[in-house]
Parts: C-alpha cells; sequence; structure tokens
C-alpha cells in the first residue's frame, strides 16, 4: 500500500505543490552524490569546474537522424500485417490505391503545417508546445494528460506485441505461438528500448538509423518482386480497378480514416526540435524528404501486393506481407517476419525518444512532476521521462484490450493535431511579423485542419460510443488540472512528503534540473 501511495504521489505535478524552484539549482557532477545535509542536497552555485559540461540535452539529431526518426515511427506493422482497412472500405483496388496516394499528400500538407511551426517556435514537445503558445495551459495539459496515461502507454503496448509476435514467429512455424511467450518477449524488447533511450542519446538515434534501412529494405523486398511480376504481366488483379464488391461512397471516409492512421507519426521530430542541429534548415528538410519516401514506399508496396494477391485475399489474410512472401520468395520468406520485427522495434525506439521531450517539456512547464524534467548528470538524457513509461506501458501490456482503449482515444490524436495547426493560421494573423524561416502557402494548413476536424466528426458518427468514452476520458485532464495545477493551498504533509519523494529520486536516477544553455 505504501509504495502504491508513493506512485500516486509521483504523478503528481510537483511545481503546483510548490512555488517553481528546482529542488536542487546546479550540482557539480563530481559531488552529485556526497550526501546531504540536514536533509537538503548540496547545491555548489553556478561556477562550472574547468573541463565540465553543463547538463543539458546537446543537438545530436543530424539530418539523417532526423529523416530515421520520421520514417522510423511511421512505417510500422501495419503496411506488413493488415493494411486490409483502407481495401474494404473502398471496395476496389483503384480507389484503395488512390486513398493511399491522397492520404500521403495531405499528411506531407500536416508535416509542412508542422515544418513552420518548428522553426517558428524553436522548441520541443510538439502538439504540447503549440497548443501552449497558441491556446494556452488548459487544452495543452489536457493534451499531456492523456497522452501519458492512456495513449502512448497503450500505443507503445500495442506496437511492441507486434513485435513480440512477429519475432517468435520462426520459432513456432508449426504451432500457435503461446500467449505469455509473447508477452514476456514483448516486455524484455519494451525495458531494452527504454534502457537504450536512457543511456544514449547517440545510440538510440545510431540504432533508429539501422532500424529504418531495415524497414525500408524489407518494403524492398516486397516492391522489387511486385515490380517483376508487373514486367512478367501480372496485371489480371488491375483490370477494372474502379469496380468491386463493394464501391459505396459513403464508405470512403473510413477508408480515409485507416490511411491517414497508418501515415501518423509524421510530427515526432517536432517533438526533440531543441535537440536538432541547425532546425531551420533540418526540420522541413527532413519531413520532406521523409514523406516523399514514405507515400511512394506505401503505395508501390500495395501495388506489389495485387500484383500476386487479389482483392479477395488480401481481406482474408491476417499478415499481407507473410502470405506475399510466401507464395513468391520461397525459403526466403521466414525472413519476413523478423524484418516486420526489425520495424515494430524500430517504431518503439522512435515514439519513446520522442514522446519521452514531450513529458520532459511538459514538466518544464510546470504541468507534469518537477522529476520529469530533470537530466542525467552523465548520460545527458532525461532518464525519469524516459522511464516513466516503462511501468504504464506494462500495465497496459498485461491488462485488457488494448485496440478498444486506442479506439477510443484516436479522436483525441486528430483534434488536438488540428488543433495545433489551426494554431499556425491564428499566429499568421495575431504575429504577422514572426520570425518564419520556412513559410507554407495558407491554404496547406488550412486544408489539413480541416481534415483533422473531418475525422473527428467521422468518429463520432461511425462509433459514437467508443468516441464518447474516450471524449469523457479526456474530459478528465480538466478537473485534474484545477486539482493539481491550479489548486496551491495543499496542506504542508503534501508538499513535505512530494518534495523528499522527488529528492530522493534525484539521489537515485542522478538526475539535475537542465542548466542554463545561454
Amino acid at each position: 500500500m505504501k509504495e502504491l501511495t508513493n506512485i500516486f504521489l509521483l504523478m503528481i505535478p510537483v511545481h503546483s505543490i510548490t512555488e517553481r524552484k528546482p529542488v536542487v539549482s546546479t550540482i557539480s557532477k563530481g559531488s552529485y552524490l556526497q550526501g546531504n545535509v540536514n536533509g537538503r542536497l548540496p547545491s555548489l552555485g553556478n561556477k562550472e569546474p574547468p573541463g565540465k559540461e553543463k547538463v543539458q540535452l546537446k543537438r545530436k539529431v543530424t539530418l539523417l537522424r532526423g529523416i530515421s526518426i520520421i520514417i522510423g515511427t511511421i512505417i510500422g506493422a501495419g503496411i506488413f500485417i493488415s493494411p486490409k482497412g483502407v481495401l474494404e472500405n473502398t471496395g476496389s483496388v483503384g480507389m484503395s490505391l488512390t486513398i493511399w496516394t491522397v492520404c500521403g499528400v495531405l499528411s506531407l500538407f500536416g508535416a509542412l503545417s508542422y515544418a513552420e511551426l518548428g522553426t517558428s517556435i524553436k522548441k520541443s514537445g510538439g502538439h504540447y508546445t503549440y497548443i501552449l503558445e497558441v491556446f494556452g495551459p488548459l487544452p495543452a495539459f489536457v493534451r499531456v494528460w492523456v497522452e501519458l496515461l492512456v495513449i502512448r502507454p497503450a500505443a507503445t503496448a500495442v506496437i511492441s506485441l507486434a513485435f513480440g509476435r512477429y519475432i517468435l514467429e520462426p520459432f513456432f512455424i508449426q504451432c500457435e505461438i503461446p500467449a505469455l511467450a509473447i508477452k514476456l518477449i514483448t516486455a524484455v524488447g519494451i525495458t531494452v528500448v527504454m534502457v537504450l533511450n536512457s543511456m544514449s542519446v547517440s545510440w538510440s538515434a545510431r540504432i533508429q538509423i539501422v532500424l529504418t534501412f531495415c524497414k525500408l529494405t524489407a518494403i524492398l523486398i516486397i516492391i522489387v518482386p511486385g515490380v517483376m511480376q508487373l514486367i512478367k504481366g501480372q496485371t489480371q488483379n488491375f483490370k477494372d480497378a474502379f469496380s468491386g464488391r463493394d464501391s459505396s461512397i459513403t464508405r470512403l471516409p473510413l477508408a480515409f480514416y485507416y490511411g491517414m492512421y497508418a501515415y501518423a507519426g509524421w510530427f515526432y521530430l517536432n517533438f526533440v526540435t531543441e535537440e536538432v542541429e541547425n532546425p531551420e534548415k533540418t526540420i522541413p528538410l527532413a519531413i520532406c524528404i521523409s514523406m516523399v519516401i514514405v507515400t511512394i514506399g506505401y503505395v508501390l508496396t500495395n501495388v506489389a501486393y495485387f500484383t500476386t494477391i487479389n482483392a479477395e485475399e488480401l481481406l482474408l489474410s491476417d499478415a499481407v506481407a507473410v502470405t506475399f512472401s510466401e507464395r513468391l520468395l520461397g525459403n526466403f520468406s521466414l525472413a519476413v517476419p523478423i524484418f516486420v520485427a526489425l520495424s515494430c522495434f524500430g517504431s518503439m525506439n522512435g515514439g519513446v525518444f520522442a514522446v519521452s521531450r514531450l513529458f520532459y517539456v511538459a514538466s518544464r512547464e510546470g504541468h507534469l512532476p518537477e522529476i520529469l524534467s530533470m537530466i542525467h548528470v552523465h548520460k545527458h538524457t532525461p532518464l525519469p521521462a524516459v522511464i516513466v513509461l516503462h511501468p504504464l506501458t506494462m500495465i497496459m501490456l498485461f491488462s485488457g484490450d488494448l485496440d478498444s482503449l486506442l479506439n477510443f482515444l484516436s479522436f483525441a490524436r486528430w483534434l488536438f493535431i488540428g488543433l495545433a495547426v489551426a494554431g499556425l493560421i491564428y499566429l499568421r494573423y495575431k504575429c504577422p511579423d514572426m520570425h518564419r524561416p520556412f513559410k507554407i502557402p495558407l491554404f496547406i494548413p488550412a486544408l489539413f485542419s480541416f481534415t483533422c476536424l473531418f475525422m473527428v466528426a467521422l468518429s463520432l458518427y461511425s462509433d459514437p460510443f467508443s468516441t464518447g468514452i474516450g471524449f469523457v476520458i479526456t474530459l478528465t485532464g480538466v478537473p485534474a488540472y484545477y486539482l493539481f495545477i491550479i489548486w496551491d493551498k495543499k496542506p504542508r504533509w503534501f508538499r513535505i512528503m512530494s518534495e523528499r519523494i522527488t529528492r530522493s529520486l534525484q539521489i537515485i536516477l542522478e538526475v539535475v534540473p537542465e542548466e542554463d544553455k545561454l
């Protein structure tokens, strides 16, 4: 019971309990663990010993690393396992390929809008930061509240389960994989990702580059045989491409929804803006290169599928890439599940790397516990913001229906992304003289924000029950904001307990507040 109480207290923002002051001011690395005097950690002032680096996040995200973050988080398991959501709601091969292309272009519009926001507002945090700057603290807090407690742990658990299943598949060819084995290997994968991101920014970025090349290789393994099939004249599945079992226009919005979801992830580089080298050039360039590669890859992968698998067979397949490879690649098809697993691992790694910065920035703004805005004194990583996801993700992993939980809250993602892009339009009129190194035509953010609102309305129409539950969960952030952030007359025992927990965690994790970058 005592442990549960301590965990609950940790989740309450310390900034809202005490004055906004770091528990420790500036602590020299060499003297960090010398102990405390009269219950206080030593504070040595701002003077740096010669040759000592400041404790702060470094700008280590280059153009190549930025591209790997975007591509590595967009391309997960979906394109390899089950792209049938678009097909079953279009009813035809031709319309399915059209939706994939249109969704890629619209996602590029959203990414370009974020490129302007990221080069104008040079802060990490993505959606949270832009909503905070334009609409104020309450909607920003609600956004990070839902992301931390539900969306991110559930999303990480879902992609991790796909990793666990496909990494084990070559060992269980003739039988069903035990559910417990999948969850155990998944738990190991999650832990490895968390440790990697806690230990080194450089190594997590380098591994992300390698994993991105692996998933692009996996796509090429599908595309190249598909192109060869086209050269051989295997075009029977493209005849009468726009006629099918059900081409009702009323189902197109749902196909559009599935397509946009498959491209989600283009916004992750904006979560780490403060760690990007030369962000004014790197962010727009990385976004444009990544979205072109992903869109072409997605469309050509679907074309390749249809050279070998007809529409009815694709709808019946639980793993389209596996079915495709078994027909064309023979024994080499055993490698496909490994590539799918590596693709999932890359999405896990990129997601944790980026979203931990969102929590870090939210804590720095006073919307999450102060410990989450602290940095490891040696590794220069936001260690607490990374590992806070671990227990929450494990709870999600071994709990109930994750897909339903994500469905409850999928509308919240598009609502807040739409708000952030609408904020770009607002800033154009409110702050016309704002420095904008990268500027796009207004019709691009206008069209994309309308698309996001359309998707929110679609979710309300197509599944009012699940969306209603998600709406209620999201609204819990409003009383939480007033209880944890606004209410500053909390009991003295509560303030003391929170300060002691923060101090103890600082010693255990070896973390301190970020030093001034000036």
